[in-house]
């Protein structure tokens, strides 16, 4: 066995203090001081460590309270806040109940209204968006709910006792209650939009031990993990975990029996992080011409591997999920309707028709440049998915503004392919208002395999 080197205590202890903080209750506060007497390590050592711990999602760091263990939330779970996170949403401050800000909560009430009637709404699990208030504050905190005080108010030291007793946050906000309920619908629609977005983690089973082959490992074992495996790609760790190669046929071929992998496998590998997203993976493994890809953490330990087969499954699977939430580019497309009628004689291109809406006008009052690019780009899309039921990843676009366009003008999109493979296509698009050209591009994409 080789000897430690001057990074193994480090990363020995590393692992240690992360598998303490996982052992600690939900809900336990911790800090880094306590932890490095705890554990006879450095603060500095245990405050890395803290810094993965949150990114990882074992802990959460908040202002006037410290560092607390909580409970690692499924991407499944993101649209459900909690206090905590709504808190931090509204730039509140906590006044009491700090013990129930990793709770959940299923709805809003908004108190604008007669006290009797508002306890008809608040029920165990709820947050009460409310001013001034006492009485109402009282009531709903003895109904389960967590308050959030508008307008800057602070709660009285009765209310502060009962919301450290019930474990129930009361948050005091500095906005109006309108600005509030603004704020957190605008983030429950971000979350709705953050989970169209399927990423590495959500379709590869971290926990489950990959098949791999390790640096003191021969050309035998090797062969023999293939045979049993039916796979001919493997990562390559060392002693601590760490991804140093990848082994193939192609790596093996002429090899003896005997040899140790490290010496003919492929040093520094390509590995991409749990929690990038699927088409970026798609986009690496066609790049790189490679099948198999490790998932590593920010130290590089293996956590898994995913294969290019498991890629194109999850983007025929997203393909076909229902949409929630609609982003930037959905919303410029949102006026333009197709008109297949129009097909070309080869049946390679569809016309798109609609209105420039004023939202999309730039500085001086014509159709922004940026808006034309982003339209004209998913014309092409919509075409590609339409015709040959696939995606795609632009590579490049060149873009030729002819003359401006006016608010309220419409006009027709024409996307055409010029040059179409498994792999790769070529397209070229016209942007027409009046029936005059207003703006072309020439796009190159890579072509994602068809779902």
């Amino acid at each position: 066995m080789a000897a430690n080197g001057p990074g193994m205590e480090t990363a020995t202890k590393h692992d240690q203090i992360l598998h303490y903080i996982q052992s600690l209750e939900i809900g336990t506060r911790i800090s880094v001081r306590a932890v490095a007497k705890e554990l006879g390590v450095s603060e500095g050592t245990v405050y890395k460590a803290f810094k993965d711990a949150e990114i990882s999602g074992l802990v959460s760091t908040r202002e006037r309270i410290g560092t607390v263990r909580i409970d690692r939330r499924r991407r499944e779970t993101l649209d459900a806040l909690t206090f905590g996170e709504v808190a931090e949403i509204v730039e509140g401050h906590l006044f009491g109940g700090a013990a129930g800000l990793d709770k959940p909560l299923h709805k809003f009430v908004i108190g604008a209204m007669e006290l009797d009637a508002m306890m008809r709404y608040i029920d165990e699990g709820s947050l009460l968006i409310v001013g001034n208030r006492d009485e109402a504050h009282r009531c709903a905190l003895e109904q389960g709910a967590g308050v959030l005080i508008t307008g800057g108010f602070e709660p009285t030291e009765e209310v502060r006792r009962l919301a450290d007793e019930k474990e129930l946050p009361i948050i005091t906000s500095r906005h109006d209650t309108f600005t509030v309920a603004s704020m957190i619908n605008r983030a429950m629609y971000d979350r709705l939009i953050k989970r169209k977005i399927m990423l590495i983690e959500d379709i590869v089973t971290l926990s489950r031990p990959a098949d791999m082959l390790r640096t003191g490992d021969t050309i035998r074992d090797y062969s023999q993990l293939s045979r049993e495996t039916g796979m001919t790609r493997f990562p390559v760790v060392d002693d601590r975990g760490k991804v140093v190669g990848m082994m193939t046929a192609k790596d093996a071929v002429s090899a003896a029996d005997d040899t140790p992998v490290d010496r003919v496998m492929t040093k520094h590998p390509i590995t991409i992080a749990p929690n990038i997203s699927v088409t970026s993976a798609a986009h690496t493994m066609a790049a790189e011409g490679v099948d198999l890809l490790p998932v590593v953490d920010r130290n590089r330990k293996l956590l898994g591997v995913i294969s290019r087969r498991e890629v194109l499954d999850a983007l025929r699977f997203a393909g076909k999920q229902p949409e929630s939430g609609d982003t930037f580019e959905d919303l410029i497309w949102s006026g333009f309707v197709v008109q297949s009628e129009e097909r070309d004689k080869e049946g390679l291109g569809f016309v798109y028709k609609g209105i420039v809406t004023p939202q999309m006008s730039g500085s001086l009052g014509m159709v922004s440049e940026g808006v034309l690019v982003t339209l004209m780009s998913q014309a092409c899309r919509r075409m590609i998915r339409e015709l040959w039921k696939r995606d795609y990843l632009t590579e490049s676009i060149t873009t030729y503004m002819v003359r401006p366009v006016e608010i309220d003008s419409e006009i027709t999109i024409t996307p055409q392919a010029m040059e179409m493979s498994r792999k790769f296509t070529k397209l070229e698009i016209e942007v027409r208002d009046k029936g005059v050209l207003a703006a072309k591009a020439m796009m190159t994409a890579q072509m994602i395999d068809p779902y």
